[in-house]
């Protein structure tokens, strides 16, 4: 049986490690003579990081997938330990960078490297992040819940308007976020240079 939370979840991981990716295909890159659309994007995507897999994404997993994972399968305990405390500290983390790269553009290039510095391992956590619960609790999920369960997490994941997974339009105070994430960012997240 399909569960829509599950295929939502892994939609949602998939578009934002797309855009992870995009930013450090970025970031590697540099401003290249390019630097107003550089600052431009890459704010759009932090602030985009910030306002949805922070306060929409994490809190969702948090308070009524991995209880009941956790519940029904005490093993991945540790692993749910480990991803509640990535959640406790991605909020920060996001905020720290968005902070780092205002520096750098407004200081100058003698703030990069603070901001790479935080930024390489700030991604690479996060794709850990999701891959721990790709692999870890998101299998126990589906062998486990109940109908119950299901019924009420599809249903609250089904909320989610995520317009990076191309599933959802967004709604109008995000229309001009993504238009700009979309119009100016490289691929694969977006169709600019």
């Amino acid at each position: 049986m399909k569960h829509s939370c599950l295929q939502i979840i892994r939609d949602e991981h998939a578009s934002l490690a797309a855009m992870l990716q995009s930013m450090r295909l970025m970031v590697q890159r540099g401003t290249a003579g390019q630097a107003q659309n550089f600052f431009e994007v890459m704010r759009a995507m932090l602030f985009y990081i910030d306002e949805f897999p922070e306060r929409l994404h994490h809190p969702k997993e948090s308070n009524l997938l991995f209880p009941r994972v956790v519940r029904k399968a005490p093993s991945v305990m540790g692993a749910v330990d480990r991803l509640e405390r990535d959640h406790m500290q991605s909020e920060k983390a996001v905020r720290d960078l968005q902070h780092l790269l205002l520096a750098w553009e407004l200081l100058g290039e003698s703030r990069r490297e603070a901001f790479v510095s935080a930024f390489t391992p700030y991604v690479d956590a996060y794709l850990e992040h999701m891959r721990l619960e790709e692999t870890e609790i998101l299998p126990q999920a589906e062998k486990l819940l109940s109908a119950d369960d299901w019924r009420e997490l599809d249903a609250e994941f089904e909320k989610n308007a995520d317009p990076l997974t191309g599933k959802h339009p967004p709604g109008p105070e995000f229309e001009k976020l993504f238009s700009r994430i979309v119009m100016k960012a490289p691929a694969p997240i977006g169709l600019g240079a």
